[in-house]
């Protein structure tokens, strides 16, 4: 039985150790070549309509969301991201790199609804304050879901177009923490889910306690899980990273 090396490297081409760099990416999958990026334009979206939720103790779920969220924006998809709960501990800035980021690209927005400080962690925030917050945080999402509902999102949208005139992707941010922490009911996000729009993709993060009443309800439900975290060895937020 001839080695495939052998076999390779008697029919002209290099052993693998001895490969150009060039060599070695045109036996990649890609062939090596780098797709061109193609300037974004509005186009809509032949299989969105699912629900997503992302919850677990781990980091990543915020994360996970935005990347999908800028994976439909190059699309040319319309996307706006509605943030409960997010104004963070004293550790962290009120302006966070997606917020500049969604700025600086067609076809993505985002509203933050949240109080600076988060709620039930004793940092002199009022918890009223938090409750109203969360309450408005619920009423705007019906807004939007309101106004997917009304659109065509079988067809493209303006990039620059508000959300209340449609949107492909929605995502709801921390939206599963406001039920954890008694500020909104499991019912209002059940809610939710229930008048979405056809072809509406809705996104749900948050929540470290797994949210079994959307199980039959989600599409997709992902538990982000915590092996190890540098917050247990006492390091903050990073800037970057964490925000």
């Amino acid at each position: 039985m001839t080695d495939t090396n052998e076999s390779a490297t008697s029919a002209g081409a290099s052993a693998p150790d001895e490969r150009t760099p060039a060599e070695t990416r045109r036996n990649t999958p890609g062939g090596g070549v780098r797709p061109a990026a193609d300037a974004i334009e509005p186009s809509a979206p032949d299989e969105f309509g699912l629900v997503q939720a992302w919850w677990g103790d781990g980091k990543g779920k915020t994360t996970a969301s935005l990347g999908m969220a800028f994976r439909a924006v190059g699309h040319g998809y319309r996307v706006h991201l509605l943030q409960f709960m997010k104004g963070g501990a004293d550790s962290v800035e009120d302006v966070r790199g997606e917020y500049n980021t969604i700025a600086a690209v067609p076809g993505i927005s985002y509203e933050n609804t949240g109080h600076y400080g988060w709620h039930g962690m004793r940092d002199g925030s009022d918890e009223d304050d938090h409750r109203a917050k969360a309450r408005g945080a619920m009423a705007r999402a019906e807004e939007l879901l309101a106004a997917a509902a009304d659109a065509d999102l079988t067809e493209p949208l303006p990039l620059d177009a508000d959300p209340e005139a449609g949107v492909h992707l929605l995502v709801l941010d921390e939206v599963l923490y406001a039920v954890d922490q008694g500020l909104i009911d499991e019912n209002d996000v059940l809610g939710l889910v229930e008048s979405k729009p056809g072809n509406l993709e809705l996104v749900l993060t948050g929540s470290h306690t797994e949210p079994t009443y959307l199980l039959n309800a989600a599409d997709l439900v992902t538990e982000v899980r915590k092996v190890k975290h540098p917050f247990d060895a006492g390091i903050r937020a990073r800037k970057g990273t964490e925000y």
